[in-house]
C-alpha cells in the first residue's frame, strides 16, 4: 500500500516533474564564473592571435632559444630506464623513499647532520603547489591561532593556498618599486615588528614574480632577526640550480638559517629545474628537534595527505630517482640546469643591451641585476596593454617578463617594443 502510494504521489507530479525536479536543478544556480588565471589568460589571447609576430613572454615554462618546450636529454635515458621495468603498484603515502632521500640532500647538503640523525619529516608532494598546501593546512590543524606573513608581491597562487586552507594572511614589504630591487630596510621593519613566533614564507631563490633576491649579507641579517623574534620560516624553492645554474649556490639561503639553528620547512618541486612540470613531483620537508619528533610530524603530514589524494604519483618520482641517484646522470642534469641559467641569463644581457642601443632614457640595469625565470621590467599596465595590441606581446598586466620565452630572434624586436612604449615616462 505505501509503495502504490509512493508511486501515485510521484506520477501525480508532486515530486515527479514538480517540486523535486525544480529542486534538483536549482542546486547549482548560485554558482559563478570563477575569476579567470591571469597567466592562463594570457596563454589563452597569445594562442587566439594570427599575428605572425606574436611574442609569448607570459608562460612560466622553459623554452630553447626556437621558442619550443625542452625534455632533458638526463630525463629521456630515465624515461628509456624505467620503460616496460616497474609496475604501477601505489607508493606509500610519504611517496618514493629514494626520491625524497635524494630531494633532502639537493636542499639540505650531501652531508647534511640533519640528514644522518633523521632529524627531517619529509614526504613526496604534488610539486611545489602541493608542497605549500599540504604545509598550509599542517600549519592550520597544529597552530590553528596563527597567521602566515608573505611577501609583497609573490606567486600568486600563494594567496590561494593559505587561504583555502583557512590561514589568516599578513603581507610584509620585499619589492621596492622604484629601484626595481629589494626594499630591504622595509622587509626588516616588517620582519621586527610582526609578533614573536609568526610564520613566514619565503623565496629561497629566484623570486617570482621579481627575479629579486636578497644578497647572500642581507640573508644573514634576515635570519639574526628571525632568531631574535623567533619566526618561522617556509622556503618555496622552485627553482634550486634553475636560478644560477649552481644548485648548492641557489640553496645558500636555506643554508645560512640552518647554521643559525632555525627549524625550518622546505617546499621543493622539480616542475622547472628538470622540466617535469606535468608530472607533478616535489617535496615537503620539516626540520624537526629529533627523530621522534621527525616521526611523529611526518606521520601528521601523511595523514593530511590521506584525504586529499592518498598517494602521490610514482612517474615523476622514479626519473628523479633515477637522475639523482646515478652519478653520471646527475652529472648530466646539473650540464643540463646550468645551460637553461646560462640561456636566461644570456637573454637579460641582450634584451638590457638592446635597449641601451635604442638610446633609452630609462635605467635597465635591473634586467640583468634580477635573476631566474622572471623579470619584472617595471612597466605600468597601460604600458603592457600597448605592448600587447599595438605588438602583439603577451604578458602579465604587472610587467612581469618570462625571459624564458625571449630568444636571440626576437629579443630585439621585444626591446624595440618595450623601448616605445616607455620612451614617453
Amino acid at each position: 500500500m505505501a509503495l502504490l502510494f509512493r508511486s501515485r504521489v510521484w506520477k501525480s507530479g508532486v515530486f515527479g516533474g514538480g517540486v523535486a525536479r525544480s529542486m534538483s536543478t536549482a542546486w547549482w544556480r548560485h554558482v559563478e564564473p570563477a575569476p579567470k588565471d591571469p597567466i592562463l589568460g594570457v596563454t589563452e589571447a597569445f594562442l587566439a592571435d594570427s599575428s605572425p609576430n606574436k611574442v609569448n613572454v607570459g608562460v612560466g615554462a622553459y623554452r630553447d632559444d626556437n621558442g619550443k618546450p625542452v625534455v632533458l636529454e638526463c630525463v629521456r635515458e630515465a624515461e628509456r630506464r624505467i620503460a616496460g621495468n616497474l609496475n604501477m603498484e601505489y607508493l606509500p603515502m610519504g611517496g618514493s623513499i629514494k626520491m625524497v632521500e635524494e630531494t633532502l640532500k639537493l636542499a639540505y647538503g650531501e652531508n647534511s647532520d640533519l640528514i644522518k640523525d633523521r632529524r627531517i619529516a619529509a614526504v613526496q608532494a604534488l610539486s611545489g603547489t602541493g608542497a605549500c598546501r599540504l604545509f598550509a593546512d599542517f600549519q592550520k590543524r597544529f597552530s590553528p591561532d596563527s597567521q602566515v606573513y608573505i611577501p609583497v608581491p609573490t606567486w600568486a597562487n600563494h594567496h590561494n593556498i593559505w587561504r583555502d586552507a583557512n590561514v589568516p594572511q599578513r603581507t610584509f614589504h620585499y619589492y621596492h618599486p622604484d629601484s626595481r630591487g629589494l626594499d630591504f630596510a622595509s622587509m626588516i621593519d616588517d620582519i621586527k615588528n610582526a609578533p614573536n613566533g609568526s610564520f613566514f614564507l619565503l623565496h629561497a631563490c629566484a623570486h617570482n614574480p621579481t627575479g629579486v633576491d636578497p644578497s647572500e649579507e642581507q640573508w644573514k641579517e634576515i635570519s639574526y632577526q628571525f632568531k631574535v623574534k623567533g619566526h618561522y620560516a617556509l622556503f618555496d624553492m622552485a627553482y634550486q640550480g634553475f636560478a644560477s645554474g649552481d644548485p648548492e649556490r641557489d640553496a645558500k639561503s636555506i643554508r645560512i638559517f640552518l647554521e643559525d639553528g632555525h627549524l625550518i620547512g622546505c617546499a621543493q618541486s622539480y616542475a622547472k629545474n628538470m622540466g617535469l612540470y606535468g608530472q607533478r613531483v616535489g617535496c615537503l620537508s620539516v626540520v624537526c628537534e629529533d627523530e621522534k619528533q621527525a616521526v611523529a610530524v611526518k606521520s601528521q603530514l601523511q595523514q593530511l595527505a590521506r584525504p586529499m589524494y592518498s598517494n602521490p604519483p610514482v612517474h615523476g618520482a622514479l626519473i628523479v630517482s633515477i637522475i639523482l641517484g646515478d652519478p653520471d646522470l646527475k652529472n648530466l642534469w646539473l650540464k643540463e640546469v646550468k645551460g637553461m641559467a646560462d640561456r636566461i641569463i644570456g637573454m637579460r644581457t641582450a634584451l638590457r643591451e638592446n635597449l641601451e642601443k635604442l638610446g633609452s632614457p630609462l635605467s635597465w640595469e635591473h634586467i640583468t641585476k634580477q635573476i631566474g625565470m622572471f623579470c619584472y621590467s617595471g612597466m605600468t599596465p597601460e604600458q603592457v596593454d600597448r605592448l600587447t595590441n599595438e605588438f602583439h606581446i603577451y604578458l602579465t598586466r604587472n610587467g612581469r617578463i618570462s625571459m624564458a620565452g625571449v630568444t636571440t630572434g626576437n629579443v630585439g624586436y621585444l626591446a624595440n617594443a618595450i623601448h616605445e612604449v616607455t620612451k614617453s615616462g
